[in-house]
């Protein structure tokens, strides 16, 4: 484990070229010894920085002794946090003296109290009760990476209750303050108090089911209270949960364990191999260099958008994204809508490229629906409950590494749909808010 990092190939110095825009981690070395260590959500972009702007005097002395370069490419920045935890704590590079670990492992601790706090503990105390308690975890600045984007999504306190709003009540981080919740209450305020805590108790409780794995039900929750605040034309409320939507999936993306990546450094490059090559067999294909995913976003029918989203060699390529916004399909008609995408994306091939696969997030007829207007491109589908491909007329379930490249292509292709959506719902909340 000791030699990880000494047998990564090594790039010269500023030869950033080869570099790849996906996250990792990346290591300065002078010579074999490795003397910081970062991560980064592009790789190619975050090194190249380095060399573009003015640095400060302990940076600039790193660069000019640093001599090669090395990354190890991971799935997402929460994986890249761990990583870099992990190898700081094993290497302590010269320069990451201010990343590094603590003797002790550090806790999440939701205390049990009238107005929980979520708060870390160095181990737990067997005289304090808790409503749930978290960890060890191996890094103490991983774990408050953690936290702050939590408290940015869901804000919360981790103070006693006081006389006035806490500090961080006034950038939104503790918001509703308890502090302030306990004083309406005394000046007579009490309906509008218990409002302000079951807001309260709300964010700790999604806090709680992230924190379990239960992801999946805070998002659901959080996409049919916006639903519900945008039909009471409560836009500026659903401006705000349209907001934690947003956040939520950004840090919620699956990672691996980081010893994953410490056994096998080119562990990124080989899982995708296996991820296309198991599906090359079901799909009984050749090629699956370029492969596109299509997804149909809408609410309640009203403004339909859908997506594009391209994988070249398993791995998403963003410079190949693409909007739709569908103009002739009315309301929930999600065939129509994927006839009017196939049929603007065919009059593309020309410019954007012909893909060796297309994967649409739905079942037969969304499947049937593309194939009237495309014709020489394998075309599947991706239904679920349970996640199964739609090829021709065979339904065939969806396991390992297949799996898990399909999902990951549909995951995305659904998220950029939101994404899309989101803006133009952000507009019409805006709009109608001004009127």
């Amino acid at each position: 484990m000791q030699k990880l990092l000494e047998n990564l190939v090594k790039i010269p110095i500023r030869r950033t070229k080869g570099l790849p825009e996906t996250a990792g981690i990346y290591v300065f070395f002078k010579g074999i010894t490795p003397i910081y260590i970062g991560k980064a959500i592009n790789l190619k972009r975050r090194v190249s920085s380095y060399f573009d702007l003015d640095l400060e005097l302990k940076t600039a002395k790193m660069i000019s002794e640093a001599t090669n370069i090395s990354f190890i490419q991971v799935n997402s920045e929460l994986e890249a946090l761990l990583l870099e935890a992990k190898l700081i704590k094993i290497y302590m590079p010269r320069y990451n003296t201010l990343a590094k670990d603590d003797k002790h492992p550090l806790y999440i601790r939701i205390t049990k109290e009238k107005f929980p706090r979520v708060i870390t503990a160095r181990k737990i105390a067997e005289n304090e009760s808790n409503f749930a308690f978290y960890g060890p975890f191996p890094s103490s600045k991983s774990i408050y990476t953690v936290l702050r984007m939590l408290r940015k999504i869901f804000p919360y306190s981790d103070h006693k209750i006081g006389r006035r709003g806490c500090i961080y009540s006034h950038i939104g981080l503790c918001n509703p303050c308890p502090n302030e919740i306990v004083r309406s209450a005394e000046w007579g305020t009490g309906s509008a108090s218990k409002v302000l805590r079951a807001r309260y108790l709300k964010n700790i409780r999604s806090i709680k089911s992230i924190l379990d794995g239960n992801i999946e039900k805070v998002s659901k929750e959080l996409e049919k209270e916006m639903k519900d605040l945008s039909d009471a034309q409560n836009f500026e409320a659903a401006a705000l949960t349209r907001n934690q939507i947003n956040h939520l999936e950004y840090i919620t993306r699956p990672h691996l364990p980081s010893e994953f990546y410490m056994e096998n450094p080119n562990l990124y490059e080989d899982i995708r191999k296996k991820e296309l090559n198991e599906l090359k067999k079901i799909l009984n294909v050749k090629n699956l260099f370029r492969v596109e995913c299509f997804d149909v976003a809408h609410l309640s029918g009203t403004k339909a958008t859908a997506s594009m989203v391209t994988f070249i060699n398993g791995d998403a390529d963003k410079n190949y994204y693409r909007h739709f916004r569908i103009k002739k399909a009315k309301g929930r008609d999600d065939y129509g809508s994927m006839r009017e995408i196939a049929q603007r994306r065919k009059k593309n091939f020309a410019s954007w490229g012909v893909p060796n696969l297309i994967i649409v997030d739905g079942g037969v007829g969304q499947v049937n629906a593309f194939k009237e207007k495309i014709s020489g491109v394998p075309i599947v589908g991706i239904a679920k409950h349970p996640d199964r491909l739609i090829v021709k007329d065979e339904k065939i379930k969806l396991t390992g590494r297949a799996f898990n490249l399909v999902s990951r292509m549909r995951d995305e292709a659904h998220r950029f749909a939101r994404r899309y959506h989101h803006s133009l719902i952000s507009k019409s909340i805006t709009n109608a808010g001004t009127n």
